[in-house]
């Protein structure tokens, strides 16, 4: 199996590295991360679609994850790789909000491990 690369979009080193530590437990998972959405929108754009999966935070400075996920899904290059929305907002209306624009998945803070890996696995296809 070749290497499934996965961006992390997260403003807090904390989280960052503990969703990074959790996806590690995915054989042949490479992560690169992104402070907020502009840092990421510019690492996709630059290695095209040469990631698989994009985990994204929703509340960050600079560029959230919801207007992240608006520029990933019109950009014809990148639109196919899946997103999932990560949040400590479980309202109806955010999880609303991000299926409507486009994300493959949802997980509220604090992430469980177990759910983060399986929904990884899950759109990774592995």
């Amino acid at each position: 199996m070749s290497d499934k690369k996965i961006l992390v979009v997260e403003d807090s080193p904390t989280m960052r590295q503990f969703i990074g530590f959790s996806l590690k437990r995915l054989k042949g998972a490479v992560v690169e991360t992104a402070n907020d959405g502009v840092e990421a929108l510019k690492k996709l754009t630059e290695s095209g679609s040469a990631f698989d999966l994009i985990l994204s935070d929703v509340n960050m400075p600079i560029m959230d994850g919801f207007t992240l996920l608006v520029e990933v899904k019109k950009n014809s290059a990148i639109k196919n790789i899946p997103v999932v929305m990560l949040t400590t907002e479980g309202h109806a209306d955010d999880i609303a909000k991000g299926k409507e624009l486009g994300a493959e998945g949802y997980l509220t803070k604090p992430i469980n491990t177990l759910k983060l890996v399986t929904t990884a696995k899950n759109l990774l296809g592995l």
